[in-house]
């Protein structure tokens, strides 16, 4: 029986080391505050009795477990991210554990009146009689993605005790700086040297995605000019009016409160600005490949026709992709969606098979040459104090990377 006490105490162990990442850094890893955490993992993994465990200048971990089997079977690989979005603050988390949850309100801060209620929050219904792990309400909690280092490592540590379970080479590997889309920008495919691998980075228990959103970040500027209010009759340029005429010039409901499913959006980020300059960053998302474009395409023609209409250059913009949709590399290789499949429904486990709404390692891995599915890690309400996840489903994910590799290892010896 797998120990469930030794499982949370690990879990909170990861989370109370704050990891957030800084999208405005240039370094790898982006904050140094990630270096604490990925010190105690590369220690833990050669504790546990992994193999060729290293830790490169940008503190991407890798480590291996060897085969107990005499047949070849392909290299399987698991990954997860260590640094936490920099949404919402990662430090001083103070977890709370909720045993035998009641299916009622829970109390995260009792001063600040915040509350996890099923009200909102229909999920945690599902989890009635479970042990929940929450925030105090004035953090996120991190399981996006320590639940996922979590699971692999201790994934890793019971197999290792339990040889009986039998299993071809496996590759583990945590990676920096995920929630600013460079999770995998230095991640040495070739040194990894997994046929295949699997990102633990989803949310509810049974999800198992291999599509995910094409992805671009949009930064728009908006120049204005200031003179004394008193004297401005047309002589000031209030930047700010621009950016909101463009704002409203975006479809109002392809935003992300407004999509579920394959539909894709515009998010406005962040706006700063006074009437000389403003700035607004957005990301644009489609499942889609047409789609996507098509939104970038309308981004850039709305500027167009804002400095058409003004006669002057009041808006410039940049479009960067960030990521595109893993679909195109995993298809030709859905035996590896069809073996973490199997392992669900072996475990009892119904597999919810659907697009990822957000991005993954996976999705610039597959790219890289290494298929890489997402299979879910348990957390709910990722980015916020809000967040919370079940104990157990953390406890069925270590259950599916055992599957998963035990399966394979069969498969290949008929």
């Amino acid at each position: 029986m797998f120990d469930k006490k030794h499982l949370l105490n690990r879990f909170v162990s990861y989370v109370t080391v704050d990891t957030e990442s800084d999208p405005t850094s240039d370094t790898t890893p982006s904050t140094s505050k990630q270096w604490e955490l990925a010190n105690k993992l590369y220690q833990e993994l050669k504790s546990i009795g992994m193999s060729n465990v290293s830790m490169d200048e940008n503190a991407y971990i890798m480590a291996t477990l060897p085969s107990n089997v005499t047949h070849k079977v392909p290299i399987i690989g698991f990954i997860s991210h260590f640094d936490t979005s920099p949404d919402f603050t990662g430090a001083n988390v103070k977890p709370q554990i909720i045993e035998n949850y009641d299916g009622q309100d829970i109390i995260l801060n009792k001063e600040q009146n915040i509350v996890l209620s099923p009200d909102y929050f229909s999920d945690l219904l599902m989890y009635k009689g479970q042990t929940l792990i929450t925030t105090d309400g004035t953090t996120l909690l991190g399981a996006d993605d320590k639940a996922g280092i979590t699971e692999i490592i201790s994934a890793m540590e019971h197999l290792i005790k339990n040889p009986q379970i039998k299993h071809g080479t496996i590759k583990v590997g945590f990676t920096p700086d995920e929630e600013i889309g460079r999770g995998a920008h230095k991640f040495d495919v070739e040194k990894f040297g997994a046929d295949w691998a699997y990102t633990m980075d989803g949310s509810q228990i049974g999800e198992l995605e291999y599509e995910n959103f094409n992805a671009a970040e949009a930064l728009i500027k908006f120049n204005g000019k200031i003179v004394h209010p008193g004297y401005a009759k047309e002589k000031m340029i209030n930047s700010m009016y621009y950016a909101t005429e463009f704002i409203n010039a975006l479809p109002r409901k392809e935003t992300p409160e407004n999509t579920e499913g394959y539909q894709g959006f515009f998010h406005l980020c962040s706006m700063n600005g006074n009437v000389e300059e403003t700035n607004l960053q957005y990301i644009i998302r489609d499942h889609d490949f047409n789609k996507f474009e098509n939104k970038k395409a309308l981004m850039k023609k709305i500027v167009h026709d804002m400095n058409t209409k003004y006669h002057k250059n009041v808006v410039e913009i940049v479009i960067n992709d960030q990521y595109f949709n893993m679909r195109e590399k995993v298809e030709p290789n859905m035996h590896i969606v069809d073996i973490a499949e199997e392992a669900m429904l072996t475990l009892g486990i119904k597999p919810l098979i659907k697009p990822i709404r957000g991005g993954t390692d996976g999705s610039q891995l597959s790219y890289m040459g290494l298929p890489c599915p997402n299979i879910f890690a348990g957390g709910h309400n990722f980015h916020g104090r809000y967040e919370y996840v079940p104990l157990e489903s953390m406890v069925k994910a270590v259950d599916v990377i055992c599957k998963i590799v035990e399966i394979t290892a069969v498969k290949y010896n008929q």
